[in-house]
């Protein structure tokens, strides 16, 4: 069972940009000014003094070129927030800022500040997947040959249609989950579902040059979105295989987005007068087998529910991370979740999947649509490169 004596901390704000489609709207973004949006906008937002902040913790994968050099500190300080507020920036592959969030948890509920910032960005448009180790470096690869001994060293695409394969997953199975992603997705921009939890970013205008032309245009809505039946699914070519069950349809996109957290004890909350709209009840981050590598939401989901004594059905949304279809299926499979309860208003397949910035956006939409919905409890987890499982439970007040 979990530690009684930690203190209750509670969210008060959780914001998102739009998430952009690869070379769309906010492309044309610094990944420091796409990550400096929703920080401002928290305190803009709550009312909250930005000043009251102990640290900000960050996720970003590829820290390279514009997103070197610690870009949550620069994304703070670019936004014109408080020089004396620290920030740091984590790598945990595609948890990373979920990995955040559950770190800045820990620093506030052990005491160790009273309030915290998590957040996360990526601009893939500009900082392609891969960009840190690209070849061109001469800088090294980042698997020792002492690791192949250990382990076969096996791409993410090949984790996804092993896991489809231990799982019984077909291609008719990723294609309807595909199907439905997009279409909750479509459903909850008609039905305003976002419109608490999406701050519109006004994007510069580049010219030929690449350079600012000094007039900007507004990206106010997820741009993953498009028309997608089962049957026009059926007719995309897989992308590992002849026989592989994932397409371009059935994996997350390639995107640009960030997000932000601002988490506070809840004494300080009383304090300052802000208003808490959840509590985060727990958090871990599991290591899972490398080789099939994106199992991590089992084993995170399943440590949650046995360390806060609670079953499946004691949850009522499930936000996990649609890297590939099979990831989630396997999951509800061996868990048992409910899957209308899963990805309610879409997930990577549809929305995107802006690597370091997704697990903010995840826990930002699983905090509204507790609101929204009425429900109490939502558990948030995220398959991760390397063989890691990200999680976080979180109650709706």
């Amino acid at each position: 069972m979990r530690d009684s004596a930690v203190n209750d901390v509670v969210i008060v704000d959780a914001v998102r940009t739009p998430v952009g489609r690869r070379n769309g709207g906010l492309s044309t973004m610094h990944s420091a000014d796409l990550l400096g949006v929703p920080l401002a906008a928290l305190f803009e937002r709550t009312g909250v003094d930005p000043a009251e902040v102990g640290q900000v913790v960050g996720g970003c994968v590829d820290q390279i070129g514009m997103q070197a050099f610690n870009v949550t500190r620069t994304a703070w300080l670019a936004a014109g927030l408080p020089l004396e507020v620290a920030a740091s920036t984590i790598d945990a592959q595609c948890g990373s800022s979920q990995q955040a969030a559950d770190v800045a948890y820990a620093l506030v509920a052990s005491g160790v500040i009273d309030v915290a910032v998590a957040c996360g960005v990526e601009n893939m448009s500009r900082v392609p997947i891969g960009s840190n180790v690209a070849r061109p470096l001469d800088l090294g690869v980042p698997v020792p040959r002492t690791y192949f001994p250990r382990y076969e060293y096996t791409s993410q695409f090949e984790g996804a249609e092993r896991i489809a394969k231990k799982w019984g997953v077909t291609r008719a199975d990723t294609d309807a989950f595909g199907a439905a992603s997009q279409a909750r997705g479509a459903q909850a921009w008609a039905e305003d579902r976002f419109g608490t939890q999406v701050v519109p970013v006004d994007a510069p205008d580049l010219g030929d040059d690449g350079k600012p032309t000094g007039t900007t245009h507004l990206v106010a809505r997820d741009e993953g979105l498009r028309d997608t039946t089962p049957e026009s699914l059926a007719n995309l070519k897989p992308v590992v295989g002849d026989d592989g069950v994932h397409t371009a349809g059935t994996s997350s996109q390639i995107s640009d987005g960030a997000a932000a957290v601002l988490m506070m004890t809840a004494a300080k909350a009383a304090e300052l007068g802000a208003t808490p709209i959840a509590r985060i009840v727990d958090t871990c981050l599991v290591g899972v087998d490398p080789v099939l590598m994106l199992t991590g939401p089992i084993d995170a989901t399943k440590h949650l529910l046995a360390r806060n004594d609670l079953t499946i059905d004691d949850i009522d949304v499930f936000e996990i991370n649609e890297a590939f279809a099979s990831v989630v299926l396997a999951w509800a499979k061996e868990t048992g979740a409910d899957l209308e309860r899963t990805n309610p208003n879409g997930g990577a397949i549809a929305l995107g999947h802006p690597l370091g910035g997704t697990g903010s956006i995840l826990i930002t939409k699983a905090v509204h649509e507790l609101q929204r919905s009425g429900g109490n409890r939502a558990i948030v987890s995220m398959c991760c490169g390397g063989g890691l499982g990200t999680g976080t439970l979180i109650e709706r007040i």
